[in-house]
């Protein structure tokens, strides 16, 4: 018999009994992993990735900090805050199907699930759960969790929605077997994104608490979840620290994804509400082990506490191997007065990257020019070959100089650029319906220009204060807001803001998760990331086009098409990244070298040598 359970979208996810094992499982073989591009960098042997200890020793309290708080233990929902090290992914408590590679890009390698197979028009795919896969409480992982994972986590989470929207049905199909089923061909990164899934216990959501009460997914907790991955919540004051502990009988520890990682017996994390205070804290050495370095300034001149002339603190410079986050200064398009796109280039000419650069940032800032910053992904020149042959396609909506010209940021290194960009900047505004009025920049129905930046950094306001001195200039109002991180959350989740500074990293084979990024069905729903509120039909259908596209080397033509698209639309200003990781730690925690360059650092490859301190 056939037991259906049907979600609110109307998509059936199935349960098969036994013996009614799916003629489909039957048609290819088991993988031990996937790469999306090229082969996978270890064979159906290896023991462990190539950066990882084997011999790490176990043991040992690293401690951390971290900014601002949290208030519930369900990452899986848009309201609340959850602690750092447990989010949509699953961070230290939960496993998911297949873990993504932390040195390949593409590739990932079997978790709970021990293997997958898939059709070749990548219209189904079977995941197989490992024999070993259990729960913290003894409890094995099932098809069933599996299933009931895939649809409480669509319908609660903005980013799962769009992941998973082309998954038709879900049916278990043998004692460890999922087969998932998809709504159209040729879709090459679906089968392969399901590896992202994170598992959940379904008998631990849909049973009680100790008072007795249900719990709800749907809702925030203060009740440590169960978990299957290598840490379980311990000891925690909400909002103000949290220790993991490691599951000493963890029942993936020697799979070679985590074999010579997860060493610390316990990792504790103390929170704060000013960086200044966590930065004391790593100098003094009690409160935290090490510290990934983000302001330059401190990088080039504070790097002279007793720890480093004691010589017990160490500094890593760890390159990063593969394209770069984007940051920029998002503007929200959902609001009238940035809906022009001359206004939100004039925005995008104020921003003077060469004097931050010079003045603040001492020079070891790049200039970010691409949502898919860095690497084969990123538009650059003049669009040609098979790019410029899908532009094409759409040249009755596109501007001219798009074909013509390639796309510059503004370059204030010449003395005479602040003036050239101003007349420039105001130019765009008079065109787009403004007018100057009393010093200041007055909308067409007589409403003067307004912008309030919001963060939730106080070390923020030395770059937005000089950003929004520009805007000044040409008769802007602008403010600066500094927020609580709940405020901050709630307020980016709701789109209750005129510009944010953001980061965005990508994948390096994008695909589904571009509508959480770009797509129109993204723009309103709280928690998505379409932060400037893009509704565009075809950028709607360039996403759907990379999403379908058939190899590789349409998928980078698509791209580009797509990343050249969005620049020219400004609907963000660039700003900057560092390509490489600044790395600070006390003597006793050991850092197998080289790193992955892929991941910059895998913080969770470390261990610690208390010798070593001495």
């Amino acid at each position: 018999m056939l037991k259906q359970i049907r979600l609110l979208a109307g998509i059936t996810f199935s349960i098969t009994m036994l013996g009614m094992v799916a003629a489909m499982a039957d048609e290819t073989e088991w993988r031990y992993g996937d790469a999306l591009f090229g082969e996978l960098k270890y064979g159906p042997d290896f023991e462990h990735y190539e950066h990882a200890n084997p011999d790490a020793p176990k043991g040992g309290d690293l401690k951390r900090t971290a900014f601002g708080g949290y208030d519930s233990f369900n990452p899986f929902i848009v309201r609340g805050r959850a602690p750092v090290q447990l989010n949509y992914f699953g961070g230290l408590l939960y496993d998911t199907l297949m873990e993504q590679s932390r040195d390949q890009a593409g590739a990932s390698y079997g978790l709970v699930a021990d293997a997958f197979r898939k059709a070749d028009d990548s219209s189904w795919a079977v995941y197989r759960i490992h024999p070993d896969a259990k729960w913290h409480d003894g409890e094995p992982i099932k098809p069933e969790d599996v299933i009931w994972s895939m649809e409480v986590l669509r319908e609660n989470y903005p980013l799962w929605s769009q992941y998973f929207q082309n998954v038709e049905s879900a049916e278990k199909t043998g004692d460890r077997e999922i087969t998932f089923r998809f709504d159209q061909k040729g879709n090459r990164e679906l089968p392969h994104i399901l590896g992202d899934l994170v598992v959940l216990p379904k008998h631990w959501w849909t049973g009680t608490d100790a008072n007795g009460k249900q719990r709800d997914i749907s809702q925030p907790t203060t009740e440590p979840p169960l978990g299957s991955g290598p840490y379980k919540i311990g000891d925690f004051q909400l909002g103000k620290y949290i220790t993991y502990e490691r599951v000493q009988d963890y029942w993936a520890k020697d799979i070679p994804v985590r074999k010579g990682r997860y060493n610390f017996d316990s990792i504790r994390y103390t929170y704060f509400l000013n960086e200044n205070a966590m930065w004391e804290a790593f100098k003094k050495g009690e409160i935290a082990d090490y510290w990934v370095e983000t302001d330059e300034q401190r990088w080039v001149n504070e790097y002279t506490f007793r720890g480093i002339t004691e010589g017990k603190v160490e500094k890593l410079v760890l390159p990063i191997e593969r394209g770069q986050a984007y940051q920029g200064f998002f503007i929200n398009s959902r609001k009238e007065k940035f809906k022009d796109v001359r206004v939100r280039k004039a925005l995008s000419l104020l921003l003077d990257f060469e004097t931050l650069n010079r003045n603040l940032f001492f020079d070891l800032k790049t200039r970010t020019d691409s949502f898919f910053e860095g690497g084969e992904l990123e538009s650059q020149g003049i669009p040609e070959g098979r790019e410029l042959e899908i532009l094409k396609e759409y040249s009755d909506q596109l501007p001219e100089e798009l074909y013509t010209e390639p796309f510059e940021v503004p370059d204030y290194s010449d003395p005479s650029a602040t003036r050239q960009y101003q007349r420039q900047a105001l130019k765009l505004m008079q065109e787009a319906g403004f007018t100057f009025n009393n010093r200041k920049l007055v909308s067409p129905q007589g409403e003067p220009l307004t912008i309030e930046f919001i963060s939730a950094s106080q070390e923020s306001e030395r770059y937005i204060n000089v950003y929004m001195k520009a805007l000044r200039r040409i008769g802007i109002d602008t403010s600066l807001r500094i927020l609580d991180t709940a405020q901050f959350k709630s307020r980016v989740d709701s789109f209750d803001f005129d510009m944010v500074s953001l980061r965005t990293i990508q994948s390096a084979s994008p695909g589904n998760e571009q509508r959480e990024y770009w797509s129109s069905s993204a723009a309103d729903r709280p928690g998505s990331r379409n932060y400037a509120g893009i509704k565009d039909p075809l950028i709607d259908e360039l996403v759907e086009r990379v999403i379908l596209a058939p190899d590789r080397e349409e998928l980078l033509a698509l791209t580009h098409a797509l990343d050249r698209i969005l620049k020219w639309r400004h609907y963000a200003v660039p700003q900057w990244h560092v390509p490489e990781v600044w790395f600070a730690k006390w003597k006793h925690i050991q850092v197998p070298l080289p790193q992955p360059g892929y991941v910059g650092i895998d913080t969770l490859s470390l261990w610690i040598d208390h010798k070593a301190a001495n």
